[in-house]
């Protein structure tokens, strides 16, 4: 699905594809009619983000074959469409090699499931061990003890994506890093903040770890799913787009893909980090009062 057409300038180009605004941006010469016309077979540059794939390989040849269609009908057939050639410039990836992207898209989706899982099993165990009753008599609040268990699986977890994204990533799948990789983690632990909330959410309803496995597959496969790693958003109907906004993947996704591909500053990603902040700050209050009650229950 092709977003309306809009005219922007040829200085905003750089800026619009880092921003992921847009997919595809052509750029038309002033005299284009004109060389047309006189059969100069002038020339329109297509400039395309090739870390949206999917689009990436099909968008270009649908942009020339509606180039062709239009100008056909300008010339009521008349002339033929090939006086016009269009020249693509894959960006960010210019080879369109496949690994580079599933490379990131799986790293998110693994330190999410890995969050998820870690910190909400770690309740779990506690409340079977029988040791939670123990952490009640503890001159220690829910809330510390809460965060106690959200940092500490963040830091194994943190750990672990910054040798995946050096070791494999760049080291293994040789793809480069054009942006900061210290702002990138630092989104990667605003999404922690995020995910690990959910797990203790999760872990707060389920009484043991087959219901907690069961529950998670409930919200981790839409969630990576529909992020946007796999399919564009640009594809998924509006009212699903606006939902899929409160998931922290989503945000977490379009941080990753700008900093990483695009070499994104603070000035582009502050926004989508603050959006993930903000999902994670009420992640962490209702979970905190799930837990709290569960912990008066027990």
């Amino acid at each position: 699905m092709f977003r309306k057409p809009v005219m922007i300038e040829r200085s905003e180009i750089d800026k619009s594809l880092d921003r992921g605004t847009y997919t595809f941006v052509a750029v038309i010469p002033c005299d284009f009619q004109k060389d047309l016309q006189y059969g100069k077979n002038p020339e329109i540059q297509l400039n395309v983000d090739a870390t949206r794939m999917s689009q990436a390989f099909n968008g270009s040849s649908y942009i020339q074959q509606i180039v062709a269609k239009e100008i056909n009908a300008y010339f009521h057939g008349g002339k033929s469409a090939t006086l016009a050639q269009a020249v693509v410039r894959n960006r960010f990836n210019p080879n369109l090699t496949r690994p580079w992207f599933g490379g990131v898209v799986q790293l998110i989706n693994d330190i999410t499931m890995l969050a998820i899982i870690l910190t909400g099993a770690a309740l779990i165990r506690e409340r079977e061990n029988g040791t939670l009753e123990h952490l009640l008599v503890m001159p220690v609040t829910g809330f510390e003890i809460m965060c106690a268990k959200i940092w500490s699986m963040a830091l194994v977890v943190l750990f672990a994506s910054t040798v995946s994204l050096f070791a494999v990533i760049q080291g293994f799948l040789h793809m480069p890093i054009e942006g900061s990789a210290p702002l990138f983690f630092f989104g990667v632990a605003i999404h922690l903040f995020a995910v690990t909330s959910l797990g203790i959410f999760l872990a707060c309803f389920a009484k043991n770890m087959p219901q907690l496995g069961m529950m998670i597959i409930l919200f981790l496969i839409p969630m990576l799913v529909l992020s946007g790693g796999f399919t564009p958003k640009e594809s998924m109907p509006e009212t699903l787009q606006l939902v899929m906004q409160a998931a922290p993947t989503t945000q977490m996704v379009e941080i990753s893909q700008a900093i990483l591909y695009r070499g994104a500053g603070i000035s582009v990603v502050w926004y989508p980090m603050l959006k993930l902040f903000i999902i994670g700050a009420a992640l962490f209050t209702v979970s905190l009062t799930r837990f709290r009650k569960t912990m008066v229950q027990s």
